[in-house]
């Protein structure tokens, strides 16, 4: 189950009592906290729509959040309430009682809980919620995932133009959402290649396009000098995201074994330096990756 099992539980009313999303993104939790908080009349809001923080200084403790779920709603309304942090550092003691909760809800209202970490499904399993539902956007499924975003404000936009978006700012899902918000407002009903270059270049002279180019060319001057305009505008990790969907749609369009070998070996490094970014939590040093990129660049292959 994805982000989309979400939306269809929201189009249904989150008709259960307890539910529990988890996603290793922030980005997809603060989403769906807007999302849910969609479904509260504006005007029930304070009375009926509360959330709490594992993570802020002055957090209620788990029994008086969970008293605020148990305070009878009043005229046939539904209280949400919605707890969201690292859900594995809770002490024993609040697990039970959160456990207790779960086995017997109030009826009148919506537990939701909302798991940030990257973890596995069958560590959140011992809370015994029966709605449990992985946020993660996989990495394939973010072209539609912003075809989605981009219908849910009445607009159309063309697979090129979805290609160009992720290579210009890679597959980081709140900065791709902070472009759509600037595609948006460009005032066209369909959204093409050429509608949305100029806008995500922004202050830009080049984008991943180049860069990609340059190291194909084997340029080593121009790939720094295209590098150090993007780094002025997009953080490391998203750059690798970009290289890697670039990268990707080359790789679907070789025919010979050769290239595709080469590409599979641009790919291993790639994967290794994004596994070294999340285990460690460190900047990578992207110049060592881009003089990498170069020395393996083959003579005979030109990435198109």
């Amino acid at each position: 189950m994805s982000y989309q099992a979400l939306l269809n539980e929201i189009e249904k009313g989150l008709p259960s009592e307890v539910y529990l999303f988890y996603s290793s993104d922030s980005f997809l939790i603060r989403e769906a906290i807007e999302v849910i908080k969609k479904i509260v009349p504006e005007n029930d809001r304070d009375f009926n729509f509360h959330v709490f923080n594992l993570s802020d200084e002055e957090v209620p403790s788990i029994q008086q959040i969970l008293d605020v779920t148990n305070t009878f709603c009043f005229f046939g309304s539904r209280r949400f309430t919605l707890l969201s942090g690292n859900l594995l550092k809770i002490s024993k003691k609040d697990f039970e009682k959160l456990h207790n909760y779960i086995l017997s809800p109030a009826p009148s209202s919506v537990l939701i809980l909302l798991h940030n970490g990257v973890t596995k499904k069958d560590a959140l399993e011992k809370f015994g919620v029966k709605k449990l539902i992985s946020l993660d956007i996989k990495e394939p499924d973010i072209p539609e995932w912003i075809k989605k975003r981009i219908k849910m404000k009445g607009l159309e936009i063309t697979d090129d133009a979805v290609s160009c978006l992720i290579a210009s700012s890679g597959t980081d899902l709140g900065l791709l959402a902070s472009e759509i918000e600037k595609i948006s407002m460009l005032g066209k009903k369909k959204i093409t290649f050429n509608d949305i270059s100029d806008i995500l270049a922004g202050g830009r002279l080049y984008n991943v396009f180049d860069l990609v180019y340059a190291i194909s060319a084997k340029n080593p001057d121009k790939v720094f000098k295209i590098y150090k305009n993007l780094k002025e505008t997009i953080d490391d990790y998203s750059l690798i995201g970009a290289l890697n969907w670039q990268y990707g749609r080359s790789f679907l369009n070789k025919r010979n074994r050769e290239g595709s070998s080469h590409l599979l070996k641009i790919f291993e490094l790639l994967n290794k330096v994004d596994i070294d970014i999340k285990s460690s939590g460190r900047n990578f040093p992207i110049e060592y990756l881009l003089i990498k990129l170069l020395q393996l660049q083959g003579d005979q292959v030109s990435v198109k």
